[in-house]
């Protein structure tokens, strides 16, 4: 049985997942092909996914979202890093800023020359080298020309997908209401039809799974196999509540370290998001729930939300007909705030891969590269947990003494004697965010490159001092936070 041209799509779920698929198909191929979105109201979304990082501009940009009246639709605020808290030891913070630190020379990277001004007494913190960073602690924001400041936002996740939905059905996609109760097969094994409890069949030449952990078309219909990941990521459940207001939204998310667990806090402009992520295996979950209520800022304006998970991926995201995305394609906790971009990376593949007819090498090259994409995330996240001096109860000397995949192991050891980060072609976290957690976690570098040796100490303070000055100069124009959002939100015209 040969395929079909593909001019069908059916998106199997909504969500977060499910309507970002809907919006850049629908903008981008809503000419060329018909797409259906089947989605019930019953089944609700996991919903935690509310911090993101600097990639979903670009994907708002390919797909021409205004950025004004999606910040208003989903009471957005922004994000120019996160705050780490109990991470390295008890008592200790670090952050994790958007965009780069310093000024690089073609033959070294800013750390170096940060190094050296650190040996003879002429550098200050590492941070303070770096804007994003700076207007976070300050609570100061501001578009600046030429992407002068890389940052992301906080969402609600809900109002997010209702805007999405809206964003789509302009550009002609079909919403259809119902709960799929069957998945039928063709004979050559492709998916043919979704079939909804009232009897209606949706049929399609293209799926995409966006069904959330069930993952009904990926997992149970075609059978493709789960890679468990817990060995190295230890949690397994969380907890998400939300919460009033109690203060002026910062520009950052925190992550909150304790015994086995950490929480997260995103501020939004109508409320808070909180939540509780934690290893079941060294904290019970009553537990887990007392440790969040009792330290959340505000009175809870929803019923926490128990969620089970298991760290890992899909041992194959594009399986005959079939695309997988979001939860369905595997999942990392969000300490990163990386599942939309993940969401979003494959979203873009499939569309600079999309298919007159679905063609086996198309998928393998797909399938290798969506790998390639998750186990650098799965070695970034692993990085927060591996390298930490705690050692104070069962779960964190477990996280600091397990062997972690060579390609970490050869990160951390290249950094740790040499100071020098390499990266691959197009890899999410650049030099930059691996320097600040790696230093931020307490490693610090036995050697340097010897460029910075061939300046003085007047000449590379005079470096390091116009780069911070630079920085102070620009932050202290930069308005209040909230301030900027309330002015930015309410004009009518960018």
């Amino acid at each position: 049985m040969q395929r079909k041209p593909v001019r069908h799509v059916v998106i199997a779920g909504g969500g977060t997942a499910g309507w970002m698929a809907a919006a850049a198909l629908s903008r981008t191929l809503g000419k060329y092909i018909d797409i259906t979105l089947v989605e019930s109201d019953d089944i609700g979304t996991v919903g935690v996914g509310e911090a993101t990082i600097p990639t979903l501009l670009t994907f708002h940009r390919l797909i021409d979202v205004n950025e004004q009246e999606f910040m208003a639709a989903s009471s957005a605020t922004f994000k120019l890093g996160i705050q780490f808290e109990n991470w390295r030891s008890v008592g200790h913070r670090y952050f994790h800023s958007f965009g780069t630190t310093g000024r690089d020379h073609w033959s070294a990277g800013f750390q170096h020359f940060w190094l050296k001004g650190r040996e003879r007494g002429l550098a200050s913190d590492y941070g303070d080298y770096c804007l994003e960073l700076t207007a976070a602690m300050q609570n100061k924001f501001a578009q600046l020309p030429n992407n002068g400041i890389n940052y992301a936002y906080h969402i609600d996740s809900t109002r997010y997908a209702a805007f999405l939905r809206r964003f789509s059905e302009g550009y002609g996609l079909h919403r259809v209401e119902g709960m799929i109760e069957h998945v039928a097969m063709a004979d050559n094994g492709d998916i043919q039809a979704l079939v909804l409890k009232d009897g209606t069949r949706i049929e399609g030449d293209l799926f995409i799974d966006c069904t959330g952990f069930r993952a009904l078309l990926i997992g149970k219909a075609l059978g493709v196999a789960y890679e468990d990941w817990s060995d190295l990521l230890l949690a397994d459940s969380a907890y998400a509540v939300q919460t009033e207001s109690v203060r002026q939204a910062v520009p950052y998310t925190r992550s909150i370290a304790g015994d086995a667990c950490w929480q997260w806090r995103i501020p939004l402009q109508h409320r808070g998001g909180n939540g509780i992520v934690f290893a079941s295996r060294y904290m019970d979950k009553d537990v887990a729930l007392k440790t969040l209520m009792d330290t959340i800022e505000g009175e809870p304006a929803t019923e926490p939300r128990l969620i089970h998970f298991k760290p890992g991926q899909r041992t194959r995201c594009w399986e005959r007909n079939c695309v997988a995305l979001g939860l369905a394609s595997g999942f990392l906790e969000p300490l990163e705030s990386t599942n939309i971009h993940l969401i979003q990376r494959g979203i873009t593949r499939l569309l600079q891969a999309f298919p007159e007819i679905v063609n086996q090498v198309e998928v393998d090259e797909y399938n290798m590269r969506m790998r390639e994409d998750l186990e650098h995330v799965r070695d970034f996240v692993l990085l927060h947990y591996h390298v930490t001096d705690r050692r104070d109860t069962g779960f964190w000397r477990e996280c600091a003494e397990m062997n972690v995949p060579f390609s970490l192991r050869h990160v951390i050891d290249l950094f740790t004697e040499t100071g020098k980060v390499y990266n691959l072609t197009n890899q999410l976290f650049a030099e930059n965010s691996w320097i600040q957690v790696m230093m931020g976690q307490g490693i610090t570098p036995r050697h340097r490159h010897p460029s910075p040796d061939l300046m003085g100490d007047d000449e590379l303070s005079r470096f390091l001092g116009k780069i911070r000055g630079g920085v102070e100069q620009t932050v202290s124009r930069l308005p209040e936070h909230m301030d900027y959002i309330r002015s930015y939100c309410a004009m009518k015209n960018p």
